[in-house]
């Protein structure tokens, strides 16, 4: 029997509302819960828990974490995204790009430093059935 469903990482970002705004209205994320200083984020089967750090934590936006999120179509995902991708300042948004380590990615900074990845495997064109 499978047990395990999904990882959900912690985020502590700086500004809860801000990281919200983000992920909500650029990523295109959905807030099942939220209370004070906290969040979860759900789209499909990827979730993710937003903490807010406290003032001088050590632990908001460090570029120490990027979250990889699989996708099935990375491209098809950044036409949906794109409009509002467009929103955010140069440089924040990379790709969709074939890496050499066989992936084809889209990079996304967030509002607090931390970086966000959806990726695919690039998969050799399939060969023509006669």
């Amino acid at each position: 029997m499978t047990q395990f469903e999904q990882v959900t990482p912690f985020l502590h970002v700086p500004d809860l509302q801000k990281a919200l705004d983000f992920f909500t209205e650029i990523l295109g994320f959905t807030v099942p819960f939220r209370q004070p200083g906290y969040a979860y984020i759900h789209r499909e089967t990827v979730g993710f828990r937003l903490l807010e750090a406290e003032e001088g934590s050590t632990a908001a936006g460090r570029r120490r974490f990027a979250y990889y999120i699989d996708v099935l179509d990375v491209d098809a995902l950044y036409a949906e995204l794109k409009p509002k991708l467009d929103t955010l300042p140069p440089g924040d948004v990379h790709g969709p790009a074939d890496k050499p380590y066989g992936q084809r990615e889209l990079l996304v900074l967030a509002p607090d430093g931390e970086l966000i990845v959806f990726g695919m495997e690039i998969r050799p064109a399939e060969v023509a059935k006669a």
